[in-house]
């Protein structure tokens, strides 16, 4: 696990000042342009994100954590519970576009945030962590690999990127022991 230092945080919020709202619709921009996550594939500018950003903060079962460093917000990811009808299900848990913009990259901070979603999904009871990313986004795939996320399948059509079609990589990982998850 990477070391964290004042400059390095990431914390769950539910609530944005202007300045943060602002560095987070830029690390979005930013991590877009770059071939990073959410789905999109070109910026989608400041009153888009922040539409997409209050609305999140709205929806019950979405928890957003943010990354800061130095204390200016430069990525995120959400933890993604299931619907309360879901009850087969109930016990797994989804982490969701995560992102370092390009420019706070090399700091181990996209561990961080992958430590600090997995802990927060721990600690609300969630036995599993899934979680699905674009087979051309090879430094997460790295990374979820080395943090001990299990590869279970692969979409041969899971997006269109630059007029072609992208493979999709789906991961779980165990937060409890197996003999917890089968009781």
């Amino acid at each position: 696990m990477p070391t964290t230092s004042p400059a390095q945080t990431v914390e769950r919020i539910s609530s944005f000042t202007p300045e943060e709202l602002a560095d987070l619709c830029e690390a979005t921009d930013a991590a877009i342009m770059d071939g990073g996550g959410f789905g999109w594939i070109t910026p989608q500018g400041r009153q888009a994100l922040e539409r997409y950003f209050k609305g999140l903060l709205l929806v019950p079962e979405r928890e957003l954590f943010v990354v800061r460093l130095h204390g200016r917000i430069v990525g995120s990811g959400q933890l993604v519970r299931p619907p309360r009808n879901n009850e087969a299900q109930a016990f797994a848990a989804q982490l969701m576009h995560a992102f370092i913009a390009p420019y706070a990259r090399g700091h181990g901070l996209a561990q961080l945030l992958t430590q600090r979603i997995e802990d927060g999904a721990r600690a609300m009871g969630y036995q599993v962590l899934n979680l699905d990313v674009r087979e051309t986004q090879t430094a997460a795939i790295r990374l979820y690999e080395r943090m001990g996320y299990i590869r279970m399948a692969v979409h041969p059509h899971y997006a269109r990127v630059g007029g072609k079609t992208v493979r999709g990589i789906f991961y779980y990982k165990l937060l409890q022991s197996s003999s917890r998850i089968s009781q």
